[in-house]
């Protein structure tokens, strides 16, 4: 179970349905926009956020775990880690503890806004194409643990510097540890291969703002200025999988996301995605989830 240092607060609506917690300023030592401390099983996420139901943050969440495996959801994928992994959740995303896990060791949590501009840009905190679940190797773990042990003495540290100081301390240390983490994100070989792929990142940018009414792979192609051949090596080799599958893939997130937490007749959901034609959509999303809207619906309520 998370540590008390990840409460949200009462929670807000958002379009889709799912619920969002923001960042609990007034729960943080001194009301900075960062909180560092243990997880374990004696704390709690939020009253009205029970841990196996899927919600979404506005904050960054980083959990180094110390025992394991640990099964946690992000985005509707399921994700294992151990000890010595962590998880990244960037706001935005929709995530489930799970209820058959215990959450062992240490847990950071940053308010957007905390660090300047360019700090966010070199630590890449708005990635959200690396993957969620990070496993350092020994040296890296061991800098990584120190560079988070030596933020949270300072984070607990109250008492020898103002308040303005204070601040300025804990934003250079996190800095210190984002950057450590930043590294071990993009050097791993599917963070690489995507980030250098330039054909790959334009492809999967336009399929974000267009996948709710294009699911073209034509179209796309000829709005980037590719060949079809070209996006297909270009998206197999980032993803494994074709520019159809990406597409179909992103679709059906978004319709998982609106099932799962929107009273939206399953008609409406479809023509959210792409497809005025409710038998379509039912038929589109069973191919892809061997189960129907309405039994997906059911099962998460």
């Amino acid at each position: 179970m998370a540590d008390r240092t990840i409460q949200g607060g009462d929670g807000e609506g958002s379009v889709d349905g799912i619920r969002t917690f923001p960042f609990p300023v007034e729960l943080s030592v001194c009301g900075v926009g960062m909180q560092v401390g243990p997880m374990g099983a004696d704390r709690t996420w939020h009253a009205d956020a029970p841990l196996h139901r899927v919600h979404r943050i506005d904050f960054h969440v980083v959990m180094l775990f110390d025992e394991g495996p640990v099964r946690h959801m992000i985005d509707f994928a399921e994700y294992e880690a151990t000890a010595g992994d962590l998880l990244w959740i960037r706001p935005g995303q929709v995530h489930r503890f799970s209820s058959t896990s215990e959450y062992r060791g240490t847990v950071l949590t940053m308010q957007p806004g905390f660090l300047p501009r360019a700090t966010v840009e070199a630590t890449g905190l708005y990635r959200y194409d690396l993957p969620p679940l990070l496993r350092p190797d020994e040296a890296q773990l061991a800098a990584l643990r120190s560079s988070l042990a030596q933020l949270e003495r300072e984070y607990e540290d109250t008492t020898t510097l103002p308040l303005s100081l204070h601040t300025a301390v804990l934003r250079h240390s996190l800095t210190a540890f984002l950057l450590r983490l930043a590294h071990l994100a993009a050097s791993s070989a599917e963070a690489v291969r995507r980030q250098s792929d330039t054909t790959f990142t334009l492809f999967r940018d336009a399929v974000e703002k267009g996948f709710a009414t294009n699911h073209s792979v034509s179209a796309y192609a000829d709005a980037l200025g590719y060949s079809r051949r070209t996006l297909v090596r270009a998206v197999r080799a980032a993803t494994g999988e074709t520019p159809k599958g990406f597409i179909d893939k992103r679709v059906i997130l978004e319709a998982k996301r609106l099932l799962a937490h929107t009273d939206i007749p399953i008609g409406r959901v479809g023509a959210a995605v792409g497809f005025p034609d409710a038998a379509n959509f039912s038929k589109f999303f069973q191919q892809h989830t061997e189960t129907t809207p309405a039994a997906f619906r059911a099962e998460l309520r």
